[in-house]
């Protein structure tokens, strides 16, 4: 395996200038490459929607649903009978509250079901630019790639074939570069 240090850039050119900053710091070419990282969602491994087969949040939807209709259900015939107390209203308009209610609250259920915490993107999309390393070199190339706007700086260890990082995973949680005491986000 070889050590890799990689920072995310949001252009192409940004990317091409902190790879010529590298070469100009003493790294061979075939230890440089850049790449774009596609935004979470995008790197079409299950076809055709994208990453996941099912959204895990979604899946909790039909309960909420179900729940608001009872709620909903409870609240119109609450209301339905008062309207009929109060109004003197007819039997079918405590019906129709009821419904309404009903409906309305499968849709707020739904909704509040399917809120929950919005899954972290494990990397930043962008323009990817790695290093293959020493464990001597991969301070500077850290501090070449922060220098030059990078984001994100990154260590991970890998597969570098041919000059490229050749099982870069997307989805591996990245491991920040703690260079000077600080995390890098």
């Amino acid at each position: 395996m070889s050590l890799i240090v990689a920072a995310t850039f949001t252009t192409f050119p940004a990317a091409e200038n902190a790879a010529q900053r590298l070469f100009d710091a003493g790294f061979v070419e075939e230890d440089v490459t850049l790449f774009f990282v596609n935004p979470p969602g995008q790197h079409a491994r299950v076809r055709p929607r994208g990453d996941a087969i099912i959204d895990a949040i979604a899946k909790a939807t039909p309960s909420g649903a179900e729940m608001g209709i009872a709620i909903g259900a409870a609240i119109g015939a609450v209301v339905g009978v008062g309207v009929f107390a109060v109004f003197s209203a007819p039997l079918i308009v405590s019906l129709v509250a009821a419904g309404v209610c009903a409906y309305v609250g499968s849709l707020a259920g739904a909704m509040v079901r399917t809120r929950g915490p919005v899954d972290e993107q494990i990397r930043d999309s962008g323009v990817l630019v790695a290093v293959h390393v020493s464990p001597d070199s991969q301070l500077d190339a850290a501090r070449v790639l922060r220098d030059a706007g990078g984001a994100s700086i990154e260590r991970a260890t890998g597969r570098w074939q041919q000059g490229r990082w050749a099982d870069f995973d997307p989805f591996t949680q990245p491991e920040p570069l703690d260079e000077f005491g600080e995390k890098h986000a």
